[in-house]
C-alpha cells in the first residue's frame, strides 16, 4: 500500500506524524510550507479541496481531517499491533466515541477559546473565560475516566491515548490547563514521554 502523508511541523498534522510513528507505519512525507501559503496552491488543492494539513493519500486517493485518518490508520494497521481495538467489540464502540469526542466536542471548545484570546477581531476575556470553563468541565469527564484506569481504554495504552492527549495537549497550549485535573495531568505526562511523541512536532 502506497501512504503519502502531508504535513507541516507544530500543526494539526502533528498527531498523524505521531500516529504513523507509533505505529512504524513506511510512507512518503512531503512537507507543506503552510508559512509561505503553499497549502493553497493549486497544486495542493488538486490533492486536498480543504486547503489544510494533514492529508493523507493511500494508494492514489486523498483523504483529509485529522480525526478521519487516525480512525483510518487504527482500523488498518492499529488492530494487528494492539493499539487499535477489534471491530465488533465494546472497545470499538468506545474508541470511536472519544475519539470524536477530543476533536469534536473538545476541540470545539479549545477552537473558541484560541479565537477569544488571539484573534484581534474575537478577542474577548468574558468569552475566553466562558471556554476554559466549558473546557474544564469536560476536563471533569475525562478525569472521571481517567481515575478509573490509566489509559482510556483500560489498562494498556492505544491510540486513543494518543488522539485525546493531542487534542488535550494543545488545549494546554492555548490555556486550558489540566492541573487541577490530576489524573489527567498524570497520564498526559506519560503520553508525551512515549518514544514516538518525540521529534514528530
Amino acid at each position: 500500500m502506497s501512504l503519502v502523508f502531508y504535513w507541516h511541523p507544530m500543526s494539526s498534522a502533528t498527531p498523524i506524524a505521531c500516529a504513523l510513528a507509533e505505529l512504524a507505519v513506511p510512507h512518503e512525507r512531503v512537507r507543506i510550507d503552510i508559512r509561505a501559503g503553499e497549502q493553497r496552491t493549486a497544486d495542493y488543492l488538486a490533492i486536498n479541496p480543504n486547503g489544510k494539513v494533514p492529508c493523507l493519500v493511500v494508494d492514489g486517493t486523498p483523504m483529509f481531517e485529522a480525526l478521519a485518518i487516525h480512525l483510518w490508520l487504527g482500523e488498518h494497521y492499529g488492530v494487528a499491533k494492539g493499539l487499535w481495538p477489534q471491530d465488533g467489540t465494546p472497545a470499538r464502540l468506545e474508541a470511536m466515541s472519544w475519539c470524536t469526542w477530543a476533536y469534536v466536542t473538545y476541540g470545539a471548545v479549545i477552537g473558541r477559546v484560541w479565537l477569544a484570546t488571539t484573534d484581534d477581531a474575537l478577542r474577548h476575556a468574558d468569552h475566553a473565560a466562558a471556554g476554559i470553563r466549558a473546557a474544564n468541565e469536560l476536563l471533569d469527564v475525562l478525569e472521571a475516566r481517567l481515575s478509573q484506569q490509566p489509559w482510556m481504554l483500560g489498562e494498556a495504552y492505544s491510540l486513543v491515548d494518543l488522539v485525546v492527549g493531542k487534542v488535550v495537549g494543545y488545549g494546554t497550549f492555548v490555556g486550558a490547563a489540566v492541573d487541577a485535573h490530576p489524573a489527567v495531568a498524570a497520564w498526559l505526562a506519560q503520553l508525551q514521554a512515549r518514544p514516538a511523541m518525540q521529534g514528530e512536532m
